[in-house]
């Protein structure tokens, strides 16, 4: 790897809701040596408002956080891409990504009331601070590889 951060992307659709809460609450969460960014597949190009409100009443920052694609996304230097649409997505990552993609389905709240951000934003962070932290640990294999991308999937 060469380097002492380890880098994970947080992927949607829009990158409007449930990566960008994910991305803030990631990085408020855990250590600075982790690299936190989001995309989405289809990016909207902004936040929703909710989203934003969801991360203020949590006191979780929001500074920082846009809208954005694969194509804003140093992709060779992502070691995990955390897909949260729960759709096997391999087929449209990008293949300049060495890493590993974990895929889970959580609930896209777009569209809706605040209280549904409330309770994806919940939702993540239990798998930030819960799941995840035990997938990237290096002991689980938590590191680059050559060849495509592998994918492990989780049901909530």
């Amino acid at each position: 790897m060469g380097r002492d951060t380890m880098s994970v992307l947080f992927l949607c659709y829009g990158n409007s809701c449930r990566s960008i809460l994910a991305e803030a609450l990631a990085r408020h969460c855990w250590p600075p040596s982790i690299r936190v960014s989001s995309a989405g597949l289809f990016p909207l190009g902004h936040i929703t408002p909710h989203t934003l409100a969801a991360l203020g009443e949590a006191g979780i920052p929001a500074n920082g956080l846009y809208s954005k694609g694969f194509p804003d996304i140093q992709m060779e230097e992502i070691d995990y891409i955390v897909d949260l649409t729960g759709l096997d997505i391999r087929d449209l990552i990008p293949p300049a990504f060495p890493g590993k993609l974990l895929s889970f389905n959580i609930h896209d709240p777009y569209g809706e009331g605040l209280d549904s951000f409330r309770k994806v934003r919940d939702e993540l962070k239990r798998l930030i601070t819960e799941k995840l932290p035990k997938l990237l640990e290096p002991e689980n294999g938590a590191h680059r590889h050559d060849g495509p991308p592998s994918q492990s999937s989780e049901s909530e």
